[in-house]
């Protein structure tokens, strides 16, 4: 048994992402697990690019409500307790609605020859959003 340090909460980049997201590692996937888990908390309308994971991703909301949406233009309004899987390679993006913060733990694997897990893509148009959120 190991007790991990505890890890600085950081702002994430702002080329990755739009407005202000604060990321708080909780797991850091060293071996022989490669789970890596993160408190990440959105302030209102701020969200995450587009991009994907190798072995998928696991989203649990622990405060206030968001959306997340794919491709094919499926939105779904996240709330505190929801769980959603994202499938490997599906492009998605997640973030806090335009009024309300949202936190959500991010779950994901890296794989087995320890290259990024995470594959970022464009952010995702202000005209999309703003329809996400009418949704």
């Amino acid at each position: 048994m190991q007790l991990q340090p505890v890890a600085a909460t950081v702002k994430t980049p702002a080329a990755r992402f739009t407005g202000d997201v604060y990321m708080t590692p909780i797991v850091t996937g060293t071996g022989p697990s490669r789970m890596t888990v993160a408190l990440v908390r959105f302030t209102p309308g701020a969200r995450t690019n587009w991009h994907s994971h190798a072995v998928g991703q696991t989203l649990h909301v622990t405060e206030g409500v968001g959306l997340v949406g794919t491709r094919d233009g499926t939105v779904l309004r996240i709330r505190a307790g929801d769980t959603v899987v994202c499938p490997p390679d599906e492009d998605h993006w997640h973030g806090a609605a335009a009024d309300t913060f949202m936190s959500h733990l991010a779950m994901l694997e890296a794989k087995p020859d320890g290259s990024d897990p995470t594959t970022w893509l464009e952010p995702l148009p202000e005209e999309q959003y703003t329809a996400a959120n009418r949704s």
